[in-house]
């Protein structure tokens, strides 16, 4: 077979085991513990970012500190959808982007470097007014390609940021919603898709796993398996027992991100 008609093996076949006892175990055990306080969904989840670092980047949205602030704040899940739902209000899109990429980067040094280039782009304000329109419109997928290679150095890890925000402050009617992908998650994927493979008795396995869950550059069709798979396991996990809450797929996406499940043990 080609390499794509083996990767839809995979994808199909992963669709089949959308998550290990070994998993559920793990996520039941973290919610009960250091995941307690996201028992009711992600939003509570903070990371810590220094104003100060943020000097020069425009436009600065309102809700987050003044950059003359030298220490640590945090901004949590929930205040970045708030600062996402006015920005939408205003058709303020760059605004959105910024708050989301505040939270992205937290005390990452070059983060700010980063979002001043990017904001520089003349073609910014256009592809992310057009991916709001198609997410509105026809959902995350048809967002995802919009911004797909539109805009030098926003790549799928920070602009999927950008689309799930702006998602739960649009409240989108379509689905699946919008949810963030990096490269933390791919691997955890991929491991999973490999093992998931290999017990099918798919040999080239571990080759296609790094092709499809790579670490970077995934395409919109790989973006919509994401999305598909995780909104599955998602609702596996809220069926299990373990009291994981409906409809959070993000709180899946939290969750790999940190590490809680390793497919290979």
């Amino acid at each position: 077979m080609k390499r794509q008609e083996l990767a839809d093996v995979l994808d199909a076949e992963l669709t089949k085991r959308l998550l290990p006892a070994t998993a559920v175990h793990a996520m039941g055990g973290w919610l009960a513990g250091s995941g307690a306080p996201y028992a009711i969904g992600a939003g509570a989840h903070a990371v810590e970012y220094v104003p100060a670092h943020w000097s020069g980047i425009e436009p600065w949205p309102d809700q987050l500190f003044e950059r003359s602030h030298a220490k640590a704040a945090t901004i949590t899940r929930a205040q970045v959808v708030a600062i996402a739902r006015q920005a939408v209000q205003g058709c303020r899109w760059s605004e959105a982007l910024v708050a989301s990429y505040v939270w992205g980067q937290g005390r990452t040094g070059y983060g700010p470097h980063r979002i001043k280039k990017i904001l520089a782009e003349p073609d910014i304000a256009d592809a992310l007014a057009k991916s709001c329109s198609a997410l509105r419109k026809d959902g995350a997928v048809a967002a995802y390609r919009v911004l797909y290679g539109s805009v030098r150095g926003l790549g799928p890890a920070f602009f999927t940021k950008f689309l799930y925000f702006l998602d739960l402050a649009m409240d989108a009617p379509a689905t699946p919603r919008a949810l963030v992908l990096d490269q933390r998650v791919a691997r955890v994927v991929r491991t999973h898709a490999t093992r998931v493979g290999l017990e099918k008795g798919l040999a080239s396995a571990s080759d296609v796993a790094a092709w499809t869950w790579s670490d970077g550059g995934w395409t919109p069709h790989r973006y919509g398996v994401y999305l598909h798979w995780m909104n599955a396991a998602a609702r596996r996990l809220a069926s299990s027992g373990i009291g994981w809450p409906e409809a959070s797929p993000d709180l899946l996406e939290l969750a790999l991100f940190d590490g809680i499940w390793d497919p290979a043990t």
